[in-house]
């Protein structure tokens, strides 16, 4: 019989539990693991199979819930765990320590949240770096409000058929059933953000709240009565479709997203957010909806494009053109022709995600491009990405090094009370006390690590033959069949990780490049090795669904199949127990196409070690003791040839390196099974003291405010002051600078104090003359650049020095001077060049402009 109406009837607590409503829906729950304890014991069975406290209260009767409240010790227990999360989420904490230059309140849009398994709004990388984000601000204290879209089915559940092919699933999810709340006006009815579509439609959405600590995260859902069926669906999956819907998803995200903001902060009487950050570009129209306040208000769009770009961060995780999201001009022209922001130009719209550049298709909307012109601060999310983005974006800065493009980076971390294992925790609480220094590790007697790791090792083996078994039978197999599954992976072998989305990029398959020599290293008689893989492919992408396939079908082989595993529909709760309990996490993308890749980090904090191309954050952490890194094949080779170079060098470390570690001399001889491998777990104390504090959230959003945050907030208050003065005058100075701009020449160049043998501590005196264009001398910054100089005369290990105004020549003209100190042995040469002056802005090549010598 099915249901002709389905909701979700809230449990009702007697007064004594009644905080298990608050500790149940605020998401602290989901990295306090006291609370977790708590739910456990209170429903075992439940919480082992959902993990989840809204559901589990759901599922409780009367009488269960007059029982708890009738225990004593239970109740003691909640109504402390209420009363810690009432502090917790009230008391000061690191941020109320700084000063008042650092922003009242902070907006965080993200496309996708990775939170935790029960609110399935992520698809990867970039959603759990939100959510870990989310999670360390609130730890920190750090007034942030997130920023979002709910989809009505998340990203998909996947499953494999008998001939190993990702199958897609897309359950749709209650949110009366999730730990989330609706915004709601004063008198009871849902908040509603409305956008006008074209042919005279509309988009209304409702608001969702989820509590992630102290940080409130905001919701917007499609999904709601007011809606044509089309506009219904806008939310429906993440990332699951293109075209127009993917555009639609985004102007909601950006333009309802901050209607949502003026919602919530209306109701709660919250202060407005000082600084903007896009997490990606997918965030972007923000911009456009907060120019068009300003421009309702009474300014000029260069005045509210300048207002609103002082108080933006943009972030950006891709370290290729074809991971960011593209549309038709056209697309972007028929939206908002229709009304979406009435009062701003359409073609100054079009204009900020044109590509401008070269090599740029001119019929092209650029999202991330849109980005970086609404921001004046930028990032990548790793120092190599760092670079990646300056030269994959240089075009927007022509003239510039690429190291001189404005684009900085923020190196990504990982929430460490998520993804580090309790058992963990208890052993540092133990050892060192309440405020772990894991410095101290190298105390611990290194047979308790031996043992705790082979403790986290076995628990990820239980795990992982529970879901093989459940995948082989939704693959069709029969109970009878599946006997081997009891067997699947030993505690004593060495364990090797590999889990994350799949692109192509991020070579899944290249361990099985030479499918003998995996074989051999997996059914070594001595040292053997096993292998746990998951990830999920995009649903449109049948290049990675083949690469899962072929994966499968190697780990189906009855010869192997005891020692690699694929585990279907990765998720956060599967995580938690793989990071912990893999030796070695692998990571062999295509240098250097990972931005970052957190993954590893995540291994790290467990004391795993990580076996991974220097790429990303493994890059810029990597010292030779706390992992290995796999070699990088010539840029000068075939897409084959470095495929087969890479998967050598790493089968060759793992035979020669990292399985001799593992199993030591003592084992390495079969004496003995449990002999400690004390070279090994030197490592693993040497990357529990020394990766932990660089690989953690709380260091990534402390860097966030001090290097970001703080400072565009102080710019957004100046450019804000005397209803926006100097937002009015800087957008008068832009505009004049840029029509003067093409008249500025460095016309002549000369030195003096240059001797026929220049030496080391020589001073020069430089005299530069500019045509002026019509602007001042106080317009303009003049500048020698000096250093060493390659055999093409570029000048690299620049130093800079100051020219300053010396003479008037007349007709616009004038002579700049200053000197500089010969520093250097070797070739040496100098350049000048003058640039817009640069006082007010956050860099020099803001906008864009450089003169240099003909």
């Amino acid at each position: 019989m099915k249901a002709i109406r389905r909701f979700t009837v809230r449990t009702v607590l007697p007064e004594a539990i009644a905080p298990l409503s608050t500790l149940a829906t605020n998401l602290r729950w989901s990295w306090h693991e006291p609370t977790r304890r708590l739910f456990a014991d209170i429903a075992p069975e439940t919480w082992a199979r959902t993990a989840d406290p809204v559901e589990l209260l759901a599922t409780l009767t009367r009488g269960q819930l007059q029982s708890i409240a009738a225990d004593t010790a239970l109740v003691s227990r909640i109504q402390e765990l209420g009363a810690g999360l009432q502090e917790y989420l009230a008391r000061p904490r690191w941020y109320q320590t700084l000063g008042a230059e650092a922003p009242a309140c902070i907006a965080y849009f993200s496309p996708e949240f990775g939170i935790d398994a029960v609110l399935p709004q992520y698809s990867g990388g970039l959603g759990i770096l939100a959510g870990d984000h989310l999670k360390s601000a609130s730890d920190l204290g750090v007034p942030l409000i997130g920023v979002g879209l709910l989809y009505q089915a998340g990203y998909f559940k996947q499953s494999l058929s008998r001939d190993a092919w990702q199958e897609e699933t897309y359950p749709v999810i209650d949110p009366d059933g999730l730990p989330l709340s609706l915004l709601r006006e004063e008198d009871g009815t849902p908040v509603e953000v409305r956008l006008p579509l074209p042919a005279g439609r509309q988009l209304l959405a409702h608001v969702w709240k989820a509590d992630v600590g102290r940080v409130p995260l905001l919701l917007l859902d499609s999904n709601v009565p007011g809606n044509d069926d089309a506009a219904r669906t806008i939310t429906d999956r993440l990332y699951g479709g293109g075209g127009d819907h993917r555009l639609q998803q985004e102007l909601l995200l950006g333009m309802g997203g901050v209607k949502a903001l003026r919602a919530f902060q209306r109701l709660t009487g919250g202060l407005a957010p000082e600084v903007f950050h896009m997490n990606e570009g997918h965030a972007g129209f923000l911009g456009v909806e907060r120019i068009r306040e300003l421009i309702d208000s009474g300014l000029s769009w260069d005045e509210a494009l300048v207002s609103i770009r002082a108080s933006t961060v943009f972030t950006t995780h891709t370290p290729v053109p074809a991971g960011i999201d593209r549309f038709e001009i056209a697309q972007i022209e028929h939206f908002f022709q229709a009304g979406l922001a009435p009062s701003v130009p359409v073609t100054n719209i079009l204009a900020l995600g044109a590509e401008t550049y070269p090599g740029g298709n001119p019929s092209t909307f650029n999202m991330a491009v849109m980005g970086l012109r609404l921001a004046q601060r930028a990032n990548g999310v790793a120092k190599l990405h760092g670079v990646v983005s300056r030269e994959m974006f240089a075009g927007l800065w022509p003239g510039f090094d690429h190291e001189e493009v404005p684009i900085t980076s923020v190196t990504n971390g990982v929430h460490v009370p998520t993804w580090v294992d309790p058992r963990i925790v208890e052993l540092a609480r133990t050892k060192f006390g309440a405020a772990p220094d894991w410095s101290e590790v190298f105390e611990v007697d290194d047979a308790e690590v031996w043992a705790l790791r082979r403790e986290l090792r076995s628990s990820l083996i239980a795990d992982v033959r529970r879901r093989l078994r459940a995948s082989w039978t939704k693959r069709g197999a029969a109970d009878a069949e599946l006997a081997w599954t009891d067997d699947v992976l030993d505690p004593d072998v060495l364990t090797i990780g590999f889990a994350r989305r799949v692109p192509t990029y991020k070579r899944l398959t290249l361990m099985l490049r030479d499918p003998a020599r995996l074989k051999r290293l997996l059914l070594d008689p001595v040292r053997p090795i096993q292998i746990v893989v998951a990830g999920k492919s995009h649903p449109a992408d049948e290049q990675g669904k083949r690469m899962i396939q072929d994966l499968v079908r190697f780990t189906d082989d009855p010869e192997v199949r005891h020692r690699i595993v694929f585990l279907p529909n990765y998720d956060i709760a599967m995580a938690r127990t793989l990071f912990p309990g893999c030796d070695v996490w692998l990571n062999n993308p295509l240098r250097p196409l990972e931005a970052c890749g957190t993954s590893g980090m995540k291994a790290a904090l467990n004391g795993g070690l990580n076996l991974s191309v220097r790429d990303g954050w493994w890059d810029e952490l990597y010292d030779g003791r706390n992992g290995w890194a796999i070699p990088t094949a010539d840029n000068r080779a075939t897409p084959d040839e470095r495929d087969d170079i890479e998967a050598a060098a790493l089968y060759e470390l793992i035979e020669k390196s990292v399985a001799p570690m593992f199993y030591g001399s003592e084992q390495s001889t079969g004496d003995s099974t449990d002999a400690v491998p004390h070279q090994w777990v030197a490592a693993i104390k040497h990357t529990l003291a020394t990766l932990g504090p660089a690989v953690s959230a709380e260091r990534m959003v402390m860097d966030y405010v001090n290097r970001l945050y703080t400072p565009a907030a102080v710019s957004g208050r100046h450019v804000a002051e005397e209803d926006h003065a100097a937002a009015r005058a800087a957008a008068r100075w832009d505009q004049k600078v840029r029509g003067a701009w093409p008249s500025v020449h460095v016309e002549h160049v000369d030195a003096e104090g240059v001797t026929d043998a220049p030496q080391i501590g020589d001073v020069l005196t430089i005299n530069a003359y500019v045509s002026l264009g019509g602007l001042s001398t106080d317009d303009v910054d003049v500048e020698v650049g000096y250093g060493r100089v390659s055999e093409s005369d570029h000048i690299h290990d620049r130093a800079f020095a100051e020219l300053t105004p010396a003479e008037d020549l007349g007709n616009g003209r004038a002579r700049f001077t200053g000197t500089l100190v010969v520093d250097r042995s070797g070739p040496f040469g100098y350049t000048v060049r003058a640039l817009p002056s640069i006082d007010r802005m956050a860099n020099k090549a803001e906008l864009g402009l450089i003169a240099t010598p003909a």
